[in-house]
């Protein structure tokens, strides 16, 4: 699978654009993915805050994340405008039997595919060579484009996760 994602994100952006970033516990299927561009669409084409169109992007990445951006540069995001985008979110956890939530879940590239290991598994896959310091990690925590761009997918050591290589290691 190609992993480069940055020519797919907007250049009209301002680089402190606020993301969020969903990750589903299963890649999602062909048809399931058409259909949640679809409703990303509508959720770009009607997001508002305070009855001000929000400069927005929101698109499926690698069949299994969502990427939603606001160009706060261009219009501020207020809490009723994020309620609305978490919505979407929901709709898609219940329409397509997914889990977007949980936090406890974490995304590494392994032999060309995404793979999930949950926290409490992380130090057993580096103990068993599942994965190591250099494997690539989805660090859903970005919060804006420019940190999307340079620190969504980087290698475990370079991620908040480092340290628990470090007391796997001890």
């Amino acid at each position: 699978m190609n992993f480069s994602y940055k020519h797919l994100l907007p250049d009209d952006f301002s680089s402190d654009s606020h993301v969020w970033i969903y990750q589903a516990s299963r890649l999602f299927t062909l048809s399931e993915a058409l259909h949640i561009e679809d409703l990303l669409t509508d959720l770009v084409d009607n997001w508002k805050s305070h009855g001000t169109p929000v400069k927005g992007y929101a698109k499926l990445f690698f069949g299994q994340f969502i990427i939603l951006m606001a160009d706060e540069a261009a219009t501020g995001v207020s809490g009723c405008s994020i309620d609305s985008s978490v919505r979407i979110i929901q709709k898609i956890e219940q329409e397509f039997k997914v889990e977007m939530f949980n936090w406890e879940n974490l995304a590494f590239i392994v032999k060309d595919k995404v793979q999930l290991t949950t926290r409490q598994q992380f130090s057993y896959a580096l103990e068993n060579s599942f994965i190591n310091s250099d494997t690539l990690f989805f660090n859903n925590v970005v919060a804006t484009k420019k940190e999307l761009e340079n620190n969504w997918l980087i290698p475990i050591n370079q991620s908040w996760l480092k340290t628990k290589i470090r007391q796997t290691v001890v």
